[in-house]
Parts: C-alpha cells; structure tokens; sequence
C-alpha cells in the first residue's frame, strides 16, 4: 500500500465526491474539468475512494410517484422485548418486507423506524396486514403519512465539507 493509499480525504477527494453526489455518471475527464485537474488523476482518485468502500456504488434516482407509489408511510415499530434473540428474529424478518425502502434501529420510545411506499391507502392496508402485522414480536405499529416533501438528500452537505 502507497502512501496516498493510507491517507485521509483531501480536500480534492471532497470535491470529487460532491460532483459525484451531484452526477454520479460524470466521466472522469467531465469531472476533472469541473475541479481543476486531470482526467487520469480524477480517475486515479476516484478508484482508491471506490477501493477504500468510501463511494460504495452508483445507482439512478427514481421518481417513484410516476411509478404509481404516490403515499411514503413513516411506520414505528415497538417490539414486545428488546432481547437480542428477539431483535435478531425482525431484523431477519423485516429485510424480506418487499414495500419497506429503509429501516433502522432506533432509541427512544419506539424500537425500528421503517419507510414504506404504497400506492394508495387500501395499499397501505394491504401491506400493514400482509407485512408489517406479519412480523415476528411486534406489540405496536404506528403509521405517519407523509404530507409532502420539504427536503431529501442521500447525504447531508455537512458530511461533504472539508473542515481541516
């Protein structure tokens, strides 16, 4: 391993990452001419960031309303115990959910707190009493739908900043 293999993000690595973040199909000479360098040293940079896990993958953002899934359900989830054989059992179980986009292990009052997309009510209807009321020690569900959309970021700006 080189030296540049084992040191932190640059200031230059953020700002491949945040025109990435913004066009993740960017070519490599398209991307060098956007920060000011190479296309064979943005497209060095961008391998060892893809090596080191830190860009883990591209994907397409989908508009999922022209896909006919128009209601986002914001589900909490209280399990009957918080043992870990219990929450094993619905972390395994709740992977298999098939309307469930995001799902993540919380503190406070709840325990689990899942993003569903539906098409409509009785969709969400449908998915409450053949999914989430399916899943292995669950003693409550909550369900918040989503009015609209103020704001939604993959990552926060923040994260993209280079404070040293």
């Amino acid at each position: 391993m080189t030296e540049f293999d084992t040191r932190v993000v640059d200031a230059t690595d953020y700002r491949i990452l945040r025109e990435l973040m913004r066009d993740g199909r960017a070519t490599d000479v398209t991307l060098g001419e956007r920060i000011n360098l190479s296309s064979t040293a943005t497209a060095r940079r961008r391998k060892i960031l893809e090596d080191r896990g830190i860009i883990t993958g591209y994907t397409a953002n989908l508009d999922i309303a022209q896909l006919g899934f128009h209601m986002v359900v914001l589900v909490s989830i209280e399990l009957s115990s918080q043992a870990e054989t219990v929450l094993n059992e619905f972390e395994k179980a709740v992977i298999d959910c098939p309307s469930m986009s995001f799902c993540t292990f919380v503190s406070g009052e709840t325990d689990f707190l899942m993003i569903v997309h539906v098409r409509s009510f009785e969709d969400y209807d449908r998915v409450y009493r053949s999914e989430l009321s399916r899943l292995p020690h669950v003693a409550r569900i909550r369900s918040s739908f989503m009015m609209h959309e103020v704001a939604q970021r993959l990552i926060a700006p923040a994260v993209l900043l280079d404070e040293r």
